[in-house]
């Protein structure tokens, strides 16, 4: 490229007489002021001479967005309810002693003691001592036949058939 020529083939002496003459240009000109912004101060009327407009709500709410709206409401009141009985069945517990604890379980303990003892000597009443008297000849034959099967590699199922 000619260093005497500009990027786009102009001459060094015409590009300087060409931005001489715009930026005389520029400078020749009166610089406008534009307002950007306009404030109006009069006061609107009351009422005027149009009547009103009835401007109906178009918005609809999905029945399926409704529905997760009251059930959030739901839940969260439902929790809220839990998290206070908690609170508060754990406020009881922390204001415990040894001694209410034991006071508390003490007779349960002792009425499931009873109730064991009682259950045992019950037992024991109910268990009658069997005796089996025969007279005269007895015979007793048992013939027990077992047939077996199993089928299967990896789940093996076994089937048992017993003939009395």
């Amino acid at each position: 490229m000619d260093p005497l020529h500009t990027q786009h083939g102009m001459p060094e002496s015409e590009a300087a007489a060409e931005a001489r003459r715009l930026i005389d240009d520029w400078a020749a000109k009166p610089v406008h002021h534009h307002p950007t912004s306009f404030r109006d101060d009069t006061a609107p009327p009351a009422f005027g001479t149009t009547p009103p407009v009835k401007q109906p709500d178009h918005r609809i709410v999905p029945a399926w967005a409704a529905g997760i709206a009251v059930a959030s409401i739901g839940v969260g009141a439902g929790v809220t309810g839990i998290g206070c009985g908690a609170w508060l069945v754990l406020q009881g517990l922390a204001s415990v002693s040894l001694a209410g604890v034991l006071m508390v379980t003490l007779p349960f303990a002792g009425l499931a003691m009873a109730a064991t003892a009682i259950g045992g000597a019950i037992n024991r009443a109910r268990s009658a001592v069997t005796k089996n008297i025969y007279e005269g000849p007895v015979t007793m034959r048992t013939e027990i036949t077992n047939n077996s099967t199993t089928r299967g590699m990896f789940f093996p199922r076994t089937r048992n058939d017993i003939h009395h």
